[in-house]
């Protein structure tokens, strides 16, 4: 690359970065293409200061889901009998975020939750929605079944590979 496109670069990704700061974001990944042979890719992420922690364990590991606030429903206890120790995203069960982003039970406030547990679903029928920079991402069932357990509350953050529910 020549000098020139380098400072362009330099300038572009302080541009990125300006841009993650003034929409609140946390993450943005561009690639940009020059020619046949060559590209940039970029990505600038932070993370939000109320999230600030120090990780040793791995990306796909997830603490305890956080109490969740009083006007919605609590995660259902484990069945009797069923391994209430065991990690839920080892369940094969499991429903697990496609996203990091902020769990909403209901399409509105004030509207029923998309499932209870006890509740069926079809395959395709949302069962909740992570939102992400401001998109609404409805989370449909992965196949036809019951809800076993709601692992998540409204308004959690959530990790890329957190379980949401336990679905059999």
């Amino acid at each position: 690359m020549t000098k020139n496109t380098h400072d362009g670069d330099v300038a572009f990704i302080r541009a990125l970065a300006e841009l993650l700061n003034e929409n609140d974001l946390t993450e943005l990944q561009v690639k940009r293409e020059y020619g046949e042979d060559d590209s940039l890719n970029v990505r600038v992420s932070r993370m939000p200061p109320q999230q600030i922690v120090t990780q040793a364990a791995p990306v796909h590991s997830v603490s305890a889901p956080a109490p969740a606030p009083s006007s919605a429903p609590a995660p259902a206890a484990a069945p009797a009998g069923s391994d209430a120790g065991a990690d839920p995203a080892d369940h094969p069960g499991a429903v697990t975020s496609p996203m990091v982003g902020t769990v909403y039970m209901q399409p509105e406030p004030g509207a029923p939750a998309f499932i209870t547990v006890g509740a069926s679903v079809a395959e395709g029928d949302t069962l909740l929605i992570v939102e992400a920079m401001k998109t609404m991402n409805h989370i449909p069932a992965p196949r036809a079944g019951t809800i076993k357990r709601i692992l998540v509350g409204d308004g959690d953050a959530v990790e890329f590979g957190a379980p949401l529910v336990i679905l059999e």
